[in-house]
């Protein structure tokens, strides 16, 4: 076979690549963007892998995340979108995917010609449609039911939550790296000028976002004179936070979580001073469909070691497109 998904959550194209996990046999790993999921084995992919090849936007994101030394333990090379890097007998190329900045779709093309494709995590319609022979899915909302028809619509939403809470008081949101960033964007892009406060790790993995193009506009170190200053006068402030934190921080003002797991509308309200949007860095249902369609694959495999629902996906890709799919591995990790 030529891909394949393994017990330990390794994207297997063609003889010599390995994505997103740690494979003792292959020589090459590659990582498609900086989440937790798919750094998996990252340090013993240094250690023992010829290379680890990544976006130079992954590689400093990671240095950010892990450590600057942590990358020092092996041999990493940075490739851009579209670059063909050959390695022996097998062609390498990485194609943008609009999730987290950085984040890349994975092209193998073996001896014979054939095209094999990992999309990792996307979205559509940004992410170009790359066609292949054996396309290897990320299956995070697989199901059915996982459809938002309202998805124009959230951005302007969130604007408008925000810019209402802010004539109270303080917003906070809450998500996780590469969110955050995308809704400061947001934000900065539609005129809300009010300061945006932040801790130590998002303020670093924003400078990073910043210096490979995102706009973001004026923020704070949370912990900085200036934004101290700010809250003890009650003035208001936009402050973002990773999702982990929302148990500790926040509690008085309103209070809006980012999750692209909401289909039944574009946001709701859980609390008296908290909502969660569908803010997603994810494509939906119809969206996985879609590529699929567009690819041409004759073979599709749905990743089922990752949390999402490849078993129902793999059987709707067979009965929507009649084109044989099948999840691997066989045992799911996560509950989907």
């Amino acid at each position: 076979m030529k891909a394949a998904v393994t017990e330990r959550g390794a994207i297997l194209l063609g003889k010599h690549v390995a994505c997103d996990a740690f494979d003792e046999v292959r020589p090459l790993r590659v990582v498609t963007h900086a989440h937790a999921d798919h750094m998996l084995g990252l340090r013993e992919s240094l250690k023992n892998c010829e290379m680890a090849v990544m976006t130079q936007v992954t590689k400093d994101l990671i240095a950010v995340l892990k450590g600057p030394l942590f990358l020092t333990a092996g041999k990493v090379k940075t490739v851009r979108y579209e670059e063909e890097f050959t390695y022996r007998d097998e062609r390498l190329i990485l194609y943008y995917a609009d999730h987290i900045l950085g984040a890349a779709q994975v092209l193998v093309e073996d001896a014979e010609g054939t095209r094999i494709l990992y999309t990792s995590d996307f979205r559509l319609p940004e992410t170009p449609i790359v066609e292949s022979d054996v396309l290897v899915m990320e299956t995070t909302y697989g199901n059915p039911s996982r459809v938002r028809p309202f998805k124009k619509t959230v951005k302007s939403i969130l604007v408008s939550l925000v810019e209402q809470g802010l004539k109270k008081g303080p917003v906070y949101l809450f998500g996780y790296y590469g969110k955050l960033q995308e809704a400061m964007q947001i934000l900065h892009r539609t005129g809300v000028r009010t300061p945006f406060v932040v801790p130590e790790k998002i303020f670093k993995v924003s400078k990073i976002c910043e210096k490979h193009g995102m706009k973001l506009g004026r923020y704070l170190l949370s912990n900085g004179e200036e934004a101290q200053l700010m809250k003890q006068r009650l003035q208001p402030y936009v402050a973002f936070y990773h999702m982990g934190s929302r148990r500790y921080v926040g509690r008085d003002a309103l209070r809006i979580c980012m999750s692209g797991w909401e289909f039944d509308g574009p946001y709701r309200r859980i609390a008296e001073n908290e909502y969660v949007i569908a803010l997603s860095d994810h494509s939906d249902f119809n969206d996985l469909i879609q590529y699929v369609k567009e690819s041409k694959p004759k073979l599709v495999i749905t990743d089922n070691y990752r949390a999402g629902d490849a078993v129902t996906l793999a059987r709707e890709i067979q009965k929507q497109l009649n084109i044989p799919a099948k999840p691997l591995p066989t045992k799911t990790r996560f509950l989907t």
